[in-house]
């Protein structure tokens, strides 16, 4: 994944200087849109399995299309994501017995790069893949089911720590996609975007099991929640996650963009 986020930013940064020094097919074009698709994450109740228990997710965005080859957005989604160890065929996950979930929400700003000429209303340039870069800050508030309950685990720092994670954070999206036009006015596309984040706590799972001995519990709930697993013994100590790893989450879907006019156009240009 390192080496992927890696592939993406020299490519655009070299397609991007490429083409603004260039200067060619300069024009203003707005856009607003929606996406329809899923939600999914990596993290410790989900280390490998992409699209694993897809969740439905939105989002609604605005895009400005200054040139044939670029393009910025701005946007927000909304999904959930979830993770049970239960729905595994890992021994050592199936005897921690955790599970989660938290309704990702998130603000983006991003730059796409058209590795093909693109523009809405024009036949001769209908269809790119392209590339996205940008930075999102994201909302996300962690349960876990306990009967049929579901309780907020930050405020019990279920691993013992001094205080608890903070719950609006900063994340890297990226990403492919592929759009094609429809109409004069219309435009679809598919694309399909990692959120690298620096957090190890959309799951409520990093670190080890606390000794509530010298630990201070948040409630009763704290000491209650942060050991289920299966067979009965001590934990203390023991690795509860994997600290080392950073957790991720997916947006995917289909969009559906409509171009927008705020002004018509002088008789005498064409835009091609």
């Amino acid at each position: 994944m390192k080496r992927l986020i890696i592939t993406l930013l020299i490519s655009n940064a070299l397609a991007t200087s490429l083409f603004a020094q260039s200067g060619r097919r300069h024009f203003r074009q707005h856009e607003l849109g929606v996406m329809l698709g899923g939600a999914y994450y990596i993290g410790d109740l989900s280390p490998r399995r992409h699209f694993f228990l897809t969740q439905p997710a939105a989002g609604v965005f605005y895009r400005f299309t200054p040139n044939y080859r670029y393009a910025f957005r701005g946007g927000f989604n909304w999904g959930n994501i979830l993770g049970d160890d239960s729905q595994t065929n890992d021994a050592d996950q199936i005897q921690r017995n955790l599970n989660f979930k938290t309704r990702i929400i998130e603000f983006n700003v991003l730059a796409e790069f058209n590795f093909l000429e693109y523009r809405i209303s024009n036949d001769k340039y209908k269809f790119t893949t392209f590339l996205f870069l940008g930075l999102d800050v994201f909302r996300f508030n962690p349960q876990t089911r306990y009967g049929n309950t579901w309780i907020s685990t930050q405020p019990l720092r279920t691993e013992g720590q001094a205080k608890g994670y903070k719950l609006t954070q900063v994340a890297i999206p990226f990403g492919i996609g592929a759009k094609i036009n429809v109409s004069k006015k219309v435009g679809i596309g598919l694309e399909w975007g990692p959120r690298k984040t620096f957090t190890d706590y959309l799951d409520d799972v990093s670190g080890t099991y606390p000794d509530w001995t010298t630990a201070v519990a948040a409630g009763a709930n704290s000491v209650l929640l942060s050991d289920r697993s299966i067979k009965a013994g001590s934990n203390i100590n023991k690795q509860r996650g994997n600290p080392r790893t950073k957790d991720w989450y997916f947006f995917f879907g289909i969009t559906l963009n409509f171009k927008i006019d705020f002004k018509a156009p002088p008789c005498y240009t064409s835009g091609y």
